[in-house]
């Protein structure tokens, strides 16, 4: 009989998309279903995916709601502990998020074997919590600026996962920026109003020397207005929301401009597209500069800081990009040499290989 994982997500794509490609790698070797909140839900195709909608914890500690916030997590480490008994769950698997931490505890206390991942270079809050109970985290480098050096032992160093369709654009030739840039706008999974609003100007700008294609990824209340906006400026565009295939437009694209979630860095790192990365500013410990930063020391990004971004900045950085060739190629071959281990069969091997042993 297969052991029955259990994959813990929710909140973001950033933490459910991770949570999918893990499935997809385990599902031949063991019994795997995913339990997610109803936010979290919203990323998964339902008919390809066995899951379970719970309702999250939101944990915002401060000394004022500290007693309730206390008393919600014992109510749902409880809930937690009858959920993991029914479904005779032999592996946890949490993909970070508030929500791992009631149930990771439940599962220490049912001594079920737990399992971490963090796709970022700073550890977030929570399984920095949970990782005394943990037997591995799977992450991407064993240079994560905030990890306790008493639990260094605890990394399990994979390649970056990614969901099994993106495999199949890999070999799709790029044109290199030239007469013509595909210049892909993305957010990450909840789209990015900073840059619906403050990118317009440089493109159009850069259109007046260069034709530019625009794939941009849109919010779902400026996409009438930037149609019409790139329409109007004679910009040849092609403007989604957050789906699930983005793949097309990451295959399409030569350039990107891009937030730094750990997903999207990952899946365009990838399919080989350089990028002008612009974390987000307010992001939890500053985990998208510190990612952007891991991809910037590989030779793979350029960087502008958000408190420091100015459309004439872009500008001048998109113009240079396209003209200076060289710096672009050597984006393009240190992305190469970054991803070249990357393959489908490598990670499924090293994750179920860990899974059995320890």
């Amino acid at each position: 009989m297969k052991k029955k994982i259990l994959i813990s997500s929710g909140g973001s794509g950033g933490h459910v998309i991770p949570a999918i490609a893990f499935y997809d790698h385990l599902k031949e070797n063991f019994d795997v279903f995913l339990v997610l909140d109803k936010r979290g839900s919203s990323f998964i195709n339902e008919k390809k995916y066995k899951y379970k909608i719970v309702k999250s914890l939101r944990l915002n500690f401060n000394l004022l709601n500290l007693p309730i916030i206390l008393i919600k997590l014992l109510f749902s480490v409880i809930k937690s502990l009858f959920f993991l008994k029914k479904n005779k769950v032999d592996i946890l698997l949490g993909t970070g998020g508030y929500m791992s931490v009631p149930i990771c505890l439940a599962a220490k206390i049912l001594n079920i074997k737990i399992y971490l991942f963090e796709p970022n270079m700073v550890v977030g809050r929570a399984n920095k919590f949970l990782l005394k109970f943990c037997k591995k985290l799977f992450c991407y480098s064993d240079e994560i600026v905030n990890f306790p050096k008493r639990h260094k032992d605890k990394i399990f160093v994979i390649d970056h996962i990614l969901r099994k369709e993106i495999y199949n654009f890999n070999n799709i030739k790029k044109e290199e920026v030239n007469n013509i840039t595909n210049l892909l706008i993305v957010g990450g999974s909840q789209g990015a109003k900073f840059f619906d609003q403050n990118l317009k100007n440089s493109i159009v700008n850069v259109s007046k020397k260069y034709k530019l294609k625009i794939y941009h990824q849109v919010s779902y209340s400026d996409f009438g207005d930037l149609e019409f906006f790139y329409k109007e400026n004679g910009i040849e565009s092609k403007l989604f929301n957050f789906e699930e295939n983005i793949f097309k437009y990451i295959s399409e694209a030569n350039l990107a401009i891009t937030r730094a979630g750990a997903s999207t860095l990952s899946e365009l790192a990838f399919l080989r597209v350089p990028l002008i990365a612009i974390p987000y500013k307010f992001a939890t410990d500053n985990h998208q500069l510190q990612n952007a930063i891991h991809y910037e020391k590989n030779g793979c990004c350029w960087i502008l800081k958000e408190e420091e971004f100015n459309q004439d900045k872009l500008t001048t950085l998109l113009l240079n990009i396209i003209q200076n060739k060289e710096d672009y190629l050597r984006k393009k071959n240190n992305l190469e040499k970054f991803c070249y281990q990357n393959n489908w069969n490598n990670i499924n091997e090293k994750l179920i290989s860990c899974l059995n042993e320890n």
